[in-house]
This record gives structure tokens, C-alpha cells and sequence, in this order.
């Protein structure tokens, strides 16, 4: 008996025979095959220096639950380890003890400084970036993504400023979903916002498949955690400080619940009241894993019984190298693209 070990995500084209689409579909609960992260931190200057974190934070946890930085869009607006004013250069903490260097060595910045535009941002999640762009800057995903888009920064009614120069409104971060949904560039998204008056950047989302939360009711604003007196700064957001203590107690294999998450933070916490969108999404949250959204895990399945794969390769109408005989083969000579093409 050969016991072959089939992964299902990574070989879609295998059919089983003897599988049962029930079994299946009880093995593909969640209907994702892969994971992607949109990390996005909107402010610029010293004194926002825990929206820079925040967003760190964020990143160091998803990638510690699995999500590669292939799969991570990171846009950073400042960059805080290099800031003149930080005492301790190249480094980023989100704790007044700086026990954890959030900036790291491994941080891999997709758009910083002025590339973090309301422009840019649409563009990446509708997918409509120049053809220059390089590969890692684009959002690669397809109808079976399931994409965490969190967004930290200052806000107000409707709107979230970026740079202190512009502001992306809820419509249209409404549209662009709409848009993502309409070109099945994602199976099911979560939305999490950290900013004052942070419900009212998902009220006017009409898509399905949406799970959203924000760290304050509208009319609220979202406080910070605590100083490091080291630097002189708040370094922390309250609400992302409580998620990021929910997160760090998860593991890749970790059965919490979204439901549980989205319970993250009460108000004798945050002070603010965080607020939940669920009728957009079609699945309990209760019953949705964390790591659907916050981790990469791969579903394994180990069978007992013996799979004939047929050999495809060769077939009457092809021949390799050494099978071909006197076969013509093409005398045409390769070259290297010219990388600056001159005019004709």
C-alpha cells in the first residue's frame, strides 16, 4: 500500500475518483485556496509614529501565521526607522519596553513615502497599476483569495486622510470592493480600520463576501495606547495593541475564530466602541477560522489508496531531443531583448 500525500492547493488538476464532492466540499470549508494581506499606513511625520507601528505590528503577525511577503501588499507613508529624531536608528517598537524591533531586517516596504497615495491604493486592489510596475507591487489575486485589507491613520466622517494631503472616501473604497468583487479578484475580504470614526469607512460597502471591523463608533475617535518616553511618542494604537495581543497567543494551526476576534477590545478597554459589519458576509463568523483571513495554512490530506496517474508527457505528436531522430529542428538563433529599443 503507497500512501501519497496530496496537497490540494498546490494540485488542483488531480481528480480523485473515489472522492466524493461531499468530502470535498467538508475539506474546503472555508472555499479559499490562498491568502493576501493589503497593510496600509496613511500618515507621514513624527508624531503619528504608532500608525507606522500599527501596520508593522500587523505585518510581523500575518507573516508569523503564514502569509510569505509575495502575498503582502506593504504601504508605509514614513519611514520612522530612519527619522532623523529617532533615537534609535533602523528601528521600529510598538511597546514603550522596545522588547520587539517591528522594522526587523526581513520588512519588505512595497510603497513608501509619496508612492502611499489614495491613487496607488486604488489601483493596487482594482488592479489597474501601469505595466511597468514591478510584479511585487501588484495584488495578484484571483476568485479564490481570501484578503485582509487593514488601514491605520487619522480620519473623520466618511473619510481617511492620506499624507495629510488628500483623503479616500468611503464610496469610494466602496467601488473599488465592488470593482475587486465584479473582477473576482477576491473570494472573501476583511475589513479592519484603525482610525476616529472608523465605522463609517465600511457603511457604505454594498459587496458580498465583506467582513468588516473599526476600532470606534462614528462621532468617536480612536485613542492611543501608551507613550515610550524613550522617544516621546504614543507607539501604539489601543485597538490594534488588544488585536495584536489577540493575534500573538494564535498559532498557524490555531482553531480561534473570527468571531472571537471581532470581540477584541471592549470598550473599558479601548474606550472607543468598536464596531462590526457581518450582513455582507455569507458564513458564521463563528465558524470562520482567524487564519482564513490572518494566516496561509494549506489543507493536507493523506490518502491509503494507490492513484494511476497516466503518463502525458510524450504523446504521437511530440518527441524529445533524443526520439526525434532527423527531425527539422528550428536553426533560428536566440537573443536577449533589447532593454532600451532604439526608435525605428
Amino acid at each position: 500500500m503507497i500512501v501519497i500525500l496530496l496537497i490540494f492547493l498546490c494540485a488542483p488538476w488531480l481528480v480523485l475518483s473515489n472522492t466524493s464532492e461531499e468530502e470535498i466540499g467538508e475539506f474546503f470549508k472555508s472555499g479559499h485556496t490562498n491568502n493576501w494581506a493589503v497593510l496600509v499606513d496613511t500618515s507621514r511625520f513624527w508624531f503619528n509614529y504608532r500608525h507606522v507601528a500599527n501596520v508593522l505590528s500587523i505585518y510581523r503577525s500575518v507573516k508569523r501565521l503564514g502569509i510569505p511577503d509575495s502575498h503582502i501588499i506593504l504601504m508605509v507613508a514614513d519611514d520612522m526607522a530612519c527619522n532623523p529624531r529617532n533615537p534609535r536608528p533602523a528601528t521600529v517598537f510598538n511597546n514603550a519596553n522596545q522588547h520587539i524591533n517591528v522594522y526587523g531586517d526581513d520588512v519588505e516596504v512595497d510603497y513608501r513615502g509619496y508612492e502611499v497615495t489614495v491613487e496607488n491604493f486604488i489601483r493596487v486592489l482594482t488592479g489597474r497599476l501601469p505595466p511597468s510596475t514591478p510584479r511585487s507591487k501588484h495584488l495578484l489575486s484571483d476568485e479564490r483569495s481570501n484578503i485582509l485589507v487593514y488601514m491605520t491613520g487619522h480620519g473623520g466622517d466618511g473619510f481617511l486622510k492620506f499624507q495629510d494631503a488628500e483623503e479616500v472616501s468611503n464610496v469610494e473604497l466602496a467601488d473599488a470592493f465592488e470593482q475587486m468583487w465584479q473582477k473576482r479578484r477576491y473570494h472573501e475580504l476583511f475589513f479592519m480600520v484603525d482610525t476616529c470614526q472608523a465605522q463609517s469607512m465600511f457603511q457604505r460597502f454594498y459587496s458580498p463576501n465583506i467582513l468588516a471591523v473599526a476600532s470606534s463608533h462614528v462621532g468617536e475617535d480612536s485613542l492611543s495606547h501608551h507613550v515610550d518616553p524613550a522617544l516621546g511618542v504614543y507607539v501604539i494604537d489601543r485597538y490594534t495593541f488588544y488585536a495584536l495581543e489577540f493575534l500573538e497567543k494564535a498559532k498557524p494551526g490555531s482553531k480561534k475564530t473570527m468571531g472571537q476576534f471581532l470581540k477584541v477590545c471592549p470598550k473599558y478597554q479601548c474606550i472607543s466602541t468598536v464596531a462590526v459589519r457581518t450582513d455582507l458576509f455569507q458564513r458564521d463568523p463563528n465558524q470562520v477560522l482567524l487564519t482564513d483571513f490572518f494566516g496561509s495554512v494549506r489543507n493536507v490530506e493523506i490518502l491509503l489508496n494507490t492513484l494511476a496517474l497516466p503518463n502525458i508527457t510524450l504523446t504521437s505528436d511530440t518527441c524529445s531531443k533524443s526520439s526525434c531522430g532527423n527531425e527539422e529542428v528550428s536553426s533560428r538563433s536566440l537573443k536577449y531583448a533589447d532593454q532600451f529599443p532604439m526608435p525605428v
